[in-house]
């Protein structure tokens, strides 16, 4: 008998569906048995796979389905996992992970003998899930139009993922949830969010009663708030994806005492931990992001959407009234972002550009995605895969397939096939290991995480070097770590440039931990760079040479003449370099002309109009150029800092270094940009000065918005009109000042000033200027430009 969960009454009508349509969405909040009851049903109609987005995952739900069935795993309901499977001839419902159906399509793109694919909670948007949509709709549009196809989901927007599936009828089934309270308890100033839950934690257990779930971004901070909690009347139970099986399994029973289960995101839907009443969310996920610039990928903590933090809420209430603790001010709440960011517009996509390229299709054109990936990010992954030797044209080789069999990253598959022939497949293997899961390193020093790893020989690491080591062959030589690394990233072997900062071959500096010494040189393995930092952090690390930097990376080894902006001067050099590092050079005496002409441009372009002087007069011309421009357009030419490096080449002459720069005569080089003949009324439209009443010519101020005139408020009696610019068509700002020099009104229409304010400027300043003229009536006044009356 099925348990009576709110997913059992719609069993029939979802068999029924999937069966008629061939496609379907089922939208489920967590809790509902979907992931266990619906595949249980569709067997009745053939073979079912379930494509699960985590392992543990997976295994969970192969172990619940099985246990409903009475039967061990492997029987009617079976696994497949990387480094894991259970299933025989029996089989009808196996649950394997995206990644590895993926694969299985690959080899076999009609999915012989299977009826069904249920793709499980789709919208937590990973990378491997959007690719293996893509790829089962395109095999369903030509291969196998049979394949029946069923998405579920506890929160995505439905009506578009129905739409990419055909206009896919869409079933609801709503959840049965006992009421949950929320509390929020945010960090105190200063305080680690690790430390913020370990209170939140304390203060539950004494508030309440039933067990904890915790979620926290990753095992780091899993192991800090263990330490944390140490001496707690309970039991604190780890639960994470790189654990060993059987601790996963242990995380999802019943304990015989209360408990405290830490977990990242894998209990967040397809995942049930029963005893559950109280949730403490600590608001955080972590999610790859690539750094195309610095050549920086990895996981990155982020904030959780708020579909993610009412999924997680639900776990309180799933069997009876709880309470949910959430790590943020309650103010906070209302700005998350709606759902997670799918990892197809973030993450690196050189594995995605690997299975396209062995689909047939490298750009993915043709393919109907939920989210098209990224042209930029794409392209890059292609780049890196040619580079390691996986492409050749766009087309795949055999070398890229091998590397695609072997279900690892592009880069550690390389590491793993170069580095078996070069060191032997189980030394090669036991670094890919680490690399793969970085959660193994007990030390930034790769070599000393290896000397722990080997003589505590934990089961998990020693089961994943068996495995990858069986996929490869080679001999057995001297193990060598720094090798395997810099063959997985060869663009991250890095050299000494100061004490504790290291520059790597793609250009990014990085400081690395006081426990790796102080080598010449480092092949890193993982670096992560934090907002604002000003170096990138090197986190896994082994010494290296540079005999070795250039065995490992030798396609990114020149040599040659080169003349270049760098350090903000025109260098001109012969230099030998790997990548962004110089091993060798030394000066070049008679460069070419045209080569250093392109360096100047390309300062100019790189460091902008700083690298020259203006001098008083060419910063006044380029205010009058402006606003010619501004108000008349072409052919007077833009002189913002854009247009005139955009101009450099007609105006930087034989400049030749930041020297020559600097002592140009840019009075000169803005008069040669100016057109012809138009030039010849440059005077007359912006004049440089303007002849006021009194005689005097007095310079226009151009730098404002504006062009404005400072005069003395006795040269202007008789004015009686403002003056203009550009024949009348802009209004000069008079900024009228006191016989000492200072303002006294500004404005543009002088024959309402005289009017007007004109009465309470005399007013005030006779008195404090008693020497000098303050006629009545200034517009009949002769104007001085001597202040101080003369008899």
């Amino acid at each position: 008998m099925l348990p009576d969960l709110p997913v059992r009454p719609a069993l029939a009508e979802i068999t029924r569906t999937v069966a008629d349509h061939g496609t379907a969405v089922l939208v489920a909040p967590p809790g509902t048995g979907k992931t266990t009851l619906v595949p249980l049903a569709l067997a009745e109609i053939g073979t079912v796979v379930v494509a699960e987005p985590r392992r543990l995952a997976a295994r969970a739900a192969a172990a619940r389905m099985a246990s409903l069935l009475g039967e061990p795993v492997g029987q009617t309901v079976g696994y497949s996992v990387r480094g894991d499977r259970k299933r025989s001839k029996d089989t009808k419902i196996e649950v394997v992970t995206s990644g590895l159906l993926v694969r299985r399509l690959q080899n076999d793109p009609e999915l012989s003998g299977v009826d069904t694919v249920l793709l499980d909670e789709c919208h937590e948007r990973h990378l491997d899930a959007d690719l293996l949509l893509a790829l089962l709709l395109d095999a369903r549009d030509g291969l196998r139009p049979d394949l029946r196809l069923l998405a579920t989901s506890a929160t995505v927007a439905s009506d578009s993922l129905s739409a990419l599936l055909g206009d896919a009828p869409v079933i609801r089934v709503e959840a049965r949830t006992f009421p949950v309270e929320l509390i929020y308890s945010p960090p105190l100033r200063n305080e680690r969010i690790e430390h913020c839950v370990a209170r939140t934690v304390h203060l539950a257990l004494s508030a309440h009663h039933g067990d904890i779930l915790v979620f926290l971004p990753g095992a780091a901070e899993i192991r800090r708030v263990t330490e944390a909690l140490r001496g707690v009347d309970a039991d604190v139970v780890p639960l994470h994806g790189r654990l060993a099986a059987a601790d996963q399994d242990a995380a999802l029973q019943p304990g015989r005492r209360r408990r405290i289960v830490l977990s990242t995101a894998v209990a967040e839907s397809s995942l049930t931990v029963p005893g559950v009443r109280i949730v403490v969310d600590a608001g955080q996920s972590r999610v790859p992001r690539v750094d195309h610039r610095r050549g920086m990928s990895g996981l990155t903590t982020v904030r959780v959407s708020a579909a993610v933090a009412d999924q997680r809420a639900g776990r309180a209430g799933r069997e009876a009234p709880g309470w949910v603790y959430r790590c943020w001010p309650e103010h906070e709440h209302g700005t998350l972002p709606r759902y997670p960011e799918p990892e197809i517009r973030t993450a690196d996509l050189t594995r995605l550009a690997l299975e396209l390229a062995c689909w047939g299709t490298p750009d993915g054109s043709g393919l109907r995605w939920w989210d098209t990936p990224p042209p930029g990010p794409l392209a890059a992954g292609r780049e890196t895969l040619t580079a390691l030797g996986a492409l050749d044209g766009g087309t795949v080789t055999d070398r890229g397939h091998a590397m695609a069999q072997l279900g690892l990253h592009p880069r550690l598959a390389r590491a793993l096939l170069d580095g078996a022939a070069q060191v032997g497949p189980t030394a090669a293997a036991e670094v890919v290991s680490v690399l793969d899961d970085d959660t193994l390193a007990t030390d930034a020093d790769l070599d000393a995480t290896l000397r722990t790893l080997r003589a505590t020989r934990p089961q998990r690491w020693l089961r994943e070097v068996r495995r990858l080591s069986a996929l490869v062959s080679g001999p057995t030589r001297e193990r060598d770590s720094a090798l395997v690394v810099a063959l997985a990233h060869p663009e991250r072997l890095a050299r000494r440039r100061a004490p504790g900062v290291y520059l790597m071959v793609n250009g990014t500096a990085v400081e690395a931990p006081g426990g790796l010494g102080d080598p010449e040189w480092l092949a890193v393995a993982v670096a992560e760079r934090k907002p604002g930092a000003v170096h990138g952090r090197v986190r896994l690390a082994a010494r290296a040479d540079e005999a070795l930097a250039i065995r490992a990376a030798a396609p990114l080894l020149v040599e040659g003449d080169e003349v270049v902006w760098a350090d903000g001067d025109v260098v001109a050099r012969w230099v030998r370099r790997l990548g962004a590092i110089v091993l060798k050079e030394r000066p070049l005496s008679n460069p070419p002309a045209t080569a250093v002409r392109e360096a100047v441009l390309a300062g100019l372009r790189k460091d902008g109009l700083a690298l020259v002087r203006f001098s008083p007069a060419a910063a006044a011309l380029r205010e009058r150029l402006a606003l010619l421009h501004r108000v008349v357009g072409p052919p007077w030419p833009a002189v913002d800092d854009e247009a005139l490096i955009a101009l450099a080449e007609r105006w930087i002459g034989s400049a030749s270094n930041k020297s020559e720069l600097r002592r140009l005569d840019l009075t000169s080089a803005l008069r040669a940009l100016l057109p012809w003949p138009e030039a010849g009324r440059l005077e007359d439209l912006v004049p440089e000065r303007i002849e006021v009443p009194s005689g005097s010519r007095i310079r226009l101020d151009y730098s404002g918005d504006t062009p404005a005139l400072p005069v003395k408020v006795q040269e202007v009696f008789g004015w009686t009109s403002s003056p203009t610019v550009l024949d009348g068509r802009v209004p000069v700002v008079l900024q009228l000042l006191s016989p000492a020099g200072r303002p006294v009104a500004v404005t543009a229409d002088l024959a309402s000033f005289w009017a007007g304010s004109y009465k309470q400027v005399r007013s005030e300043l006779r008195g404090r200027y008693p020497k000098h003229r303050w006629p009545e009536d200034p517009m009949t006044a002769d104007p001085t430009r001597h202040t101080i009356q003369r008899r």
